[in-house]
């Protein structure tokens, strides 16, 4: 469980200037990357034969931050004296971009999933390693409760670690609920829905690509796990269903699994995971780790801790419970800073972003052929 700390002094240090290369989701990473002070958004950047809506997006967020929106990757970095790019593109085009970027020199904050392809992941390590720069795939691991887990896991309070467990309910919806397509009606086609799903910030699978649930959502969960035990996966048994959502029965792709995980060391893990939509929760979902020691066990809520408020003409869509001393996004970034300064390692780098990849992949697999999978 060897993994980096955050530093608890004041930033320090000169300022990293940013290319943000494609931000067509909800753009929460470049945001984060812009709450550090030592971060910049200098110039945000794209391929010049990426969809007009694609375009749109870049030139909102662009006018948004007064920068400039540059439709080439490649000379936006050579005109812009940039040392980090901010991938935050379609899933399909992560990979892609961060290799380039990469081989340009520049460090790497990338959008999650790592890919739909794990060929595409080992692309990116490769990538990072020869050119010696860092990579940080956007994660959940400096949430309050989460770092307290982190310390009691630690301290060896509940002695050594023998299983592990993280529900992961996620309360958004994606489109119409399942048995709501009428008879000779086509398919959802599943870029018109994340298009659609922009304006509530749903469409974390953006792109042509389906993407189920262990796709879009697992790196949050298994990153907990990796960030927690240490230990690498190395079978999978996975039971998945599209059971919510008409967008997923039409596609394909689950959004609702289970996975058992045959860990390194003869740990024990498992993790639930669902899209089980707006009206199930009052809060973002269900979502809470379970650990089992050799001397205790511990039981956690990732969302603490937390408020509940309610006011009148409140609008039935609105979370009552929210987050509070809620920092991630500046850790993450001190996190950065921190590995580039001192040549440390991130607190989710390339291999263990292509390690999760590699376990999702395999859960999928499984979920399909009955059987358990090895993690490749």
């Amino acid at each position: 469980m060897d993994q980096p700390e955050t530093g608890s002094q004041p930033e320090t240090g000169h300022t990293f200037r940013c290319a943000v290369l494609s931000v067509v989701k909800h753009a929460y990473v470049p945001r984060g990357v812009a709450a550090h002070p030592r971060f910049e958004l200098a110039v945000v950047a794209d391929d010049a034969d990426v969809p007009d809506w694609a375009h749109e997006r870049n030139q909102a967020f662009a006018d948004e931050f007064d920068i400039p929106y540059v439709r080439d990757v490649e000379l936006a970095i050579e005109k812009h004296d940039v040392q980090v790019a901010v991938v935050s593109s379609e899933a399909e085009r992560h990979c892609d971009l961060s290799v380039r970027a990469a081989n340009l020199g520049l460090h790497v904050i990338q959008d999650k999933p790592m890919s739909n392809r794990l060929s595409e992941c080992d692309r990116v390590v490769e990538a990072c390693q020869a050119s010696r720069v860092k990579f940080l795939l956007w994660n959940r691991n400096f949430l309050p409760a989460v770092m307290h887990a982190r310390q009691i896991v630690s301290s060896g309070q509940i002695g050594t670690l023998c299983a592990i467990h993280v529900d992961f309910y996620f309360a958004k919806d994606s489109g119409p609920p399942k048995g709501s397509r009428k008879p000779g009606d086509p398919p959802i086609d599943w870029l018109t829905r994340q298009l659609e799903a922009h304006a509530d910030g749903s469409d974390g699978g953006v792109g042509r690509d389906p993407l189920g649930e262990l796709k879009i959502e697992g790196v949050y969960p298994l990153g907990y796990i990796h960030m927690l035990t240490g230990a690498r996966v190395e079978r999978v048994f996975a039971r998945t269903t599209a059971h919510f959502h008409q967008a997923n029965v039409d596609n394909d792709v689950e959004d609702l699994a289970t996975v058992t995980l045959e860990m390194q060391g003869g740990m024990v893990g498992s993790l639930c995971i669902g899209r089980i939509g707006a009206a199930s929760h009052p809060d973002i979902g269900e979502i809470k780790i379970h650990v089992l020691g050799s001397n205790g066990a511990l039981v956690l809520s990732e969302a603490r801790p937390e408020v509940e408020v309610y006011y009148r003409g409140q609008p039935a869509t609105e979370f009552r419970r929210r987050r509070i001393a809620n920092d991630n996004d500046y850790q993450l970034m001190q996190n950065f800073a921190d590995a580039i300064d001192h040549d440390g390692q991130t607190i989710l780098d390339a291999k263990a972003g292509r390690a999760i990849c590699a376990t999702v992949d395999a859960a999928i697999r499984s979920g399909k052929t009955g059987r358990p999978e090895a993690v490749s």
